[in-house]
């Protein structure tokens, strides 16, 4: 089913924090979704012909949550929807998180998201709650600009112990997520991430100093979201097979990678 286009029918669309919306699309895409893929949404002006990749915050048997920040027309036009507006919808998309090393691991798992990276670790939380891992061991480190930009804390809270961090510190730790891990020493052998390029980069550099496996899921502009057009190409340590040279797509081969495997 990944891929396939079809027409998702607003239940909610809500704001949630300053610029941040959570839409409910009943869609049958639900029932193939995994935590870290993502769908493409198309806008209803025929002008805008590429559609806008939104990762997936959660789902169930018959719906997906999207949790997106307006940063031009296309997301701005999502923001007016409303209940019972049709919308048409491709996914889900690329690989998603790996869960076999999180059934096996006996210590800490730490999932660490950055400003609208945040979202797709929802699903991902909730999932490894109901393999049975403890809440206790899944702690999400969310990091913000500040207390106004915070969401989803609270549904994190659910099936995780939760740290939020802000970098101005008018909300839960002063500082950024890195900044956060360095002080706290804590002791996870496994971690998953998605944010903000830059916090990755540190981010891996930290996961490699503590001795961490760590998946990163990247953020790239994209056009086609099947793999066809190498519009958004991230650089890798080996050779692709489909083009021969030290790239991954993002939206075919990721978004979610091995941090070993990419560049940062």
């Amino acid at each position: 089913m990944s891929g396939r286009v079809s027409i998702g029918n607003v239940i909610l669309n809500e704001k949630i924090a300053e610029g941040v919306y959570s839409m409910v699309l009943e869609s049958d895409i639900a029932r193939a979704a995994k935590p870290g893929q993502f769908v493409a949404l198309y806008s209803k002006d025929a002008s805008r012909l590429l559609p806008r990749p939104i990762s997936i915050c959660d789902y169930n048997d018959d719906s997906i949550r999207l949790v997106y920040r307006v940063v031009g027309e296309g997301t701005l036009e999502f923001s007016k929807y409303v209940p019972g507006d049709a919308v048409k919808v491709m996914g889900p998309l690329g690989n998603g998180y790996p869960l076999d090393e999180a059934t096996k691991e006996d210590s800490v798992i730490t999932l660490v998201g950055g400003g609208v990276g945040v979202p797709p670790l929802l699903a991902l939380s909730r999932v490894l709650s109901e393999s049975g891992i403890p809440r206790e061991r899944i702690h999400a480190v969310l990091g913000f600009r500040d207390s106004k930009d915070v969401f989803l804390a609270e549904d994190f809270e659910k099936y995780a112990t939760v740290t939020v961090t802000t970098d101005d510190g008018s909300k839960g730790f002063h500082g950024n997520t890195v900044s956060y891990l360095r002080e706290s020493e804590e002791d996870s052998r496994l971690m998953y991430s998605c944010g903000p390029k830059v916090m990755l980069h540190f981010l891996k550099e930290y996961a490699s100093e503590a001795g961490a496996k760590l998946y990163v899921s990247l953020e790239e502009k994209m056009a086609c979201g099947i793999g066809a057009c190498l519009a958004c190409v991230c650089k890798s340590k080996d050779k692709d097979a489909h083009s021969n040279v030290n790239n991954k797509r993002v939206c075919k081969d990721g978004p979610v990678f091995d941090a070993e495997e990419v560049e940062l």
